[in-house]
């Protein structure tokens, strides 16, 4: 079983027992658990994506780390007019364990 859930603007694959990478979530402290919203569930032969059955459906997961992403090094330049440029940037990431996908309601 697994699902397609939506955190901070990016769809993911995820299953129970899964770390999964997303942006910060400054409001939850290591050890809380956190819902994410499903657009899709998978069990099996059985394929739900229904809006109105999956309002319901909440994949739980739980907050295992805050960290830094890797430092990614921008350089600008512009040729024949000496602008040289150079930044750094270091994304903040939260680190989640997923806990349960409950299985969507049958019609």
């Amino acid at each position: 079983m697994y699902a397609i859930v939506r955190t901070g603007g990016r769809q993911q694959r995820v299953s129970v027992g899964d770390v999964i990478e997303v942006d910060r979530i400054s409001t939850s402290k290591v050890g809380d658990t956190v819902e994410l919203s499903t657009l899709l569930v998978v069990d099996g032969d059985a394929v739900t994506s229904d809006p109105w059955v999956l309002d319901g459906v909440k994949v739980t997961a739980e907050v295992v780390d805050h960290h830094k992403g890797d430092k990614i090094r921008i350089q600008k330049y512009k040729n024949k007019t000496g602008y040289k440029k150079r930044i750094g940037h270091r994304q903040l990431h939260t680190a989640l364990k997923v806990t349960d996908i409950p299985a969507p309601a049958k019609k």
